[in-house]
């Protein structure tokens, strides 16, 4: 079965200049893969922040040591943020985890995205078309967009830091959908019932349709 359907995909830039105000309180809490009440992670979230007078600089704290520190390994799993502090190596599932987890052991609200990264020459060696990502609230500016994961090489840092570049196409949010069971959209689906598992194949191709951002995919 081959799915044709068209979306628009918006470039948003993050004015972070005041970074100053109350955060709400959802988003905050631990959960499978986002261990943010675990002794290493609060211990490192809190030695990150350290000297940092605000939130957007605690946040670029994670986001820089996080592109500095992981090293990218495809994995096809999702082992979660302690782990990605280990040597086996992470990709866009780990680095979005400890982004997350590390902002929420502060009191940052942070939300996990999986969604499809429409790739050309210049990002094609950096991620796979199954993508994640997080976004933050920041004071002032609201819910940010950051891809720790296209960002982790210096050139790009600036770039995928409180900016949503038009190449990123949500699905879902949130790393453990209830709706799923525990599965995900890319690998495994479980149906209410008798434990059945239902595996998803697929191949997905991106192809930009004009410069205003809209992309069709299949």
């Amino acid at each position: 079965m081959t799915i044709d359907y068209q979306v628009t995909v918006n470039e948003l830039s993050f004015d972070l200049s005041a970074c100053k105000g109350q955060l709400p309180g959802d988003f905050i809490q631990p959960e499978l893969h986002i261990e943010s009440a675990n002794p290493q992670i609060m211990a490192l979230a809190g030695k990150l922040s350290q000297g940092k007078s605000s939130v957007c600089q605690q946040v670029r704290a994670f986001y820089d040591y996080i592109g500095n520190t992981l090293v990218y390994t495809y994995n096809g799993a999702n082992w979660g943020a302690q782990a990605a502090l280990g040597p086996m190596g992470a990709d866009c599932t780990e680095y979005t985890d400890l982004l997350v987890a590390l902002s929420r052991a502060q009191h940052i609200p942070a939300r996990y995205f999986e969604g499809l990264l429409y790739l050309d020459n210049a990002t094609s060696s950096l991620a796979r078309i199954e993508h994640a990502w997080p976004d933050v609230y920041l004071p002032e500016a609201g819910w940010v967009a950051l891809d720790p994961t296209l960002g982790r090489a210096l050139v790009n840092r600036d770039t995928y830091f409180a900016h949503y570049t038009p190449d990123h196409i949500i699905v879902t949010m949130g790393v453990n959908p209830s709706v799923l069971r525990g599965g995900d959209y890319w690998t495994h689906l479980y149906w209410p019932g008798n434990s059945t598992t239902i595996q998803v194949t697929g191949n997905w191709q991106i192809n930009l349709v004009d410069h205003a951002g809209q992309t069709s995919a299949e």
